[in-house]
């Protein structure tokens, strides 16, 4: 057996009164956010087209062959500008005639109207029947609607005179051709010749869920939303770029379609550079109203439980760790609103819970909700699923 020395002795004294000078650890840090009312401005984005905001197809009323056409495909033009010049020449024809038997319907005015006079004196001498004096009194009232007919005769030729140059219904962008010179149209056909759109300003139809209309309607009614007015609305093109002017709200039509259970919400914007263009695929950010109280929890502090209810750590009395079960129907930007489960005041965990359970006392260290957190990317806590992304929530 080894002899125990006195300086091993004094070496395991020393370490075991090392270990018993240890200051005992305090509770640890976590990071929160005080929860507070805010106005908060709720945003939608939805899914639309764009329209033109006035089209006109360009048909022709009278038949004929098309001699010109006067002017280029892709051009703008302005209500009332020639387009298609059609044969004039058997309508020159027709106003000719009807000029004609107009003269003529007036040249019997004269003479119908001077043999009822003749007549009507001869009537007093009893030197004709009354009868023949009526039938001449008769025949230059004739005479005379006779020449009112001729008239509209020739007002109508005119008309279709004037057809035979088509020109522009509306000022706008005018697009392909298609029939070319020497085609032969008519006034009964479907197809027309070419179309006119007005595209500044320019028209987007967003489609919303009638449901949402309602609510956001009954909101509104309740006071929960105010609307400040004309809704703006912002756009983001097929590229994902924004466009860089604002749009209006101008109406919600009053019929929802029966097979998707939407309804039409139509916007106006401004299109003078032309960047849009009809039958475009667009996405429409648009302002539904502004909720006066509301809360708002930064995503990264929201997790899930294992039935998938959002969840929230909160500091609670003696700074100890509670779990919140919260309603947050919606984002808005990086944080959920919350309209339950929550008051004013409330400490939300935002970081430095991960290893921690309900009940454990904690140090509560405030955290800037815009400040990048530590913990972000490491969502998952003991008792709480990590969060799980929401489907059709728009912001």
């Amino acid at each position: 057996m080894k002899k125990i020395t006195p300086a091993i002795v004094l070496l395991l004294s020393a370490c075991g009164g090392g270990g018993q000078q240890q200051a005992p650890a305090g509770p640890p840090e976590v990071g929160i956010v005080t929860v507070r009312e805010e106005p908060v401005m709720l945003t939608t984005e939805l899914p639309g087209r764009t329209s033109a905001y006035e089209s006109s197809d360009v048909r022709p009323q009278v038949n004929g062959l098309i001699v010109k056409r006067l002017f280029t495909e892709g051009d703008q033009v302005r209500a009332g500008q020639p387009l298609y010049q059609i044969d004039s020449a058997p309508y020159e024809a027709q106003v000719a005639s009807a000029r004609a038997a107009l003269g003529r319907a007036r040249a019997a005015i004269a003479s119908t109207a001077a043999l009822a006079r003749r007549y009507n004196e001869l009537v007093k001498i009893n030197a004709i029947s009354r009868q023949e004096a009526e039938n001449a009194v008769t025949g230059a009232q004739q005479a005379q609607a006779d020449v009112a007919a001729q008239q509209a005769a020739l007002r109508n030729a005119q008309i279709d005179l004037a057809r035979t140059t088509i020109r522009a219904p509306i000022s706008g962008r005018i697009g392909r051709s298609a029939y070319t010179t020497g085609a032969l149209v008519s006034a009964a056909q479907t197809d027309p010749l070419t179309t006119i759109q007005r595209l500044d300003p320019i028209f987007v139809d967003i489609q919303q869920s009638s449901a949402d209309v309602l609510r956001l309607r009954q909101q509104l009614l309740a006071g929960e939303l105010s609307s400040g007015g004309a809704a703006r609305v912002r756009l983001k093109l097929e590229d994902g770029s924004v466009y860089p002017e604002e749009g209006v709200l101008k109406f919600t039509d009053v019929t929802v379609d029966p097979t998707t259970g939407s309804q039409i919400i139509r916007a106006q914007f401004g299109n003078s550079r032309g960047l849009l263009l009809p039958g475009m695929y667009v996405r429409a950010e648009f302002v539904e109203g502004t909720k006066s109280n509301g809360l708002l929890v930064p995503q990264v502090a929201v997790s899930r439980d294992e039935k998938g209810n959002p969840t929230v750590l909160v500091v609670g009395a003696q700074n100890k760790l509670e779990l919140r079960k919260i309603t947050a129907p919606r984002t808005v930007g990086t944080s959920w609103l919350v309209t339950g489960g929550l008051k004013p005041g409330d400490k939300v965990v935002m970081e430095g819970a991960q290893m921690l359970r309900p009940g454990a006392a904690v140090k509560p260290v405030p955290v800037k909700p815009g400040q990048p957190s530590k913990q972000q990317g490491q969502a998952g806590r003991a008792g709480a699923a990590p969060a799980a992304p929401q489907q059709g929530q728009g912001r």
